[in-house]
């Protein structure tokens, strides 16, 4: 029985981070595709500036390309400190400019969905991605591939600061 639930538990941690990585992902890759496709460069601009954010098109295409890489990182798990930072700074800021006003109350235009969002990419920056990911399997076959002969013989500070970075 010991051995059964340790399995399950073993299991269970490898993919505990998904359900967080996937809500993440999904919604900041959806915020961030809608202010560079279509009529969304413009309309963000245009909120942007009256924030009095400028220049507002430069600002909602970074916005947007922050999101869409952080979405994408999220749900892949790869660079995902990056990724968590650059939802922890766009939702900041979209928390300080539009929602904090307005309360907590999401239906309100509150920051209820901002803070859950914030929360899930502190959690995601705290602990990294765990097994079911892209960075796992990155660092699966670079041990399986000889790295860690190549980390003992060459440079190994800066092949291990651009591992780290991934994580």
């Amino acid at each position: 029985m010991r051995r059964a639930d340790g399995l399950w538990r073993r299991r269970a941690g490898a993919v505990a981070d998904l359900p967080a990585r996937l809500a993440l992902g999904s919604s900041m890759l959806y915020h961030g595709l809608s202010k560079l496709r279509g009529d969304g460069p413009a309309q963000t601009a245009r909120m942007f500036e009256g924030l009095g954010l400028r220049p507002g098109r430069a600002l909602a295409m970074a916005t947007g390309l922050a999101e869409t890489f952080a979405g994408a990182a999220a749900i892949l798990g790869i660079a995902t400190a990056p990724a968590a930072l650059a939802v922890i700074v766009t939702q900041a800021v979209a928390i300080r400019k539009v929602h904090a006003p307005n309360g907590f109350n999401v239906v309100k235009g509150g920051m209820e969905f901002n803070l859950a969002l914030v929360a899930m990419a502190l959690a995601l920056l705290a602990e990294g991605p765990r097994t079911v990911s892209a960075h796992h399997a990155a660092r699966r076959l670079a041990r399986r591939h000889g790295l860690p002969a190549l980390l003992a013989a060459g440079r190994p500070g800066r092949v291990e600061r651009a591992l780290a970075v991934l994580g």
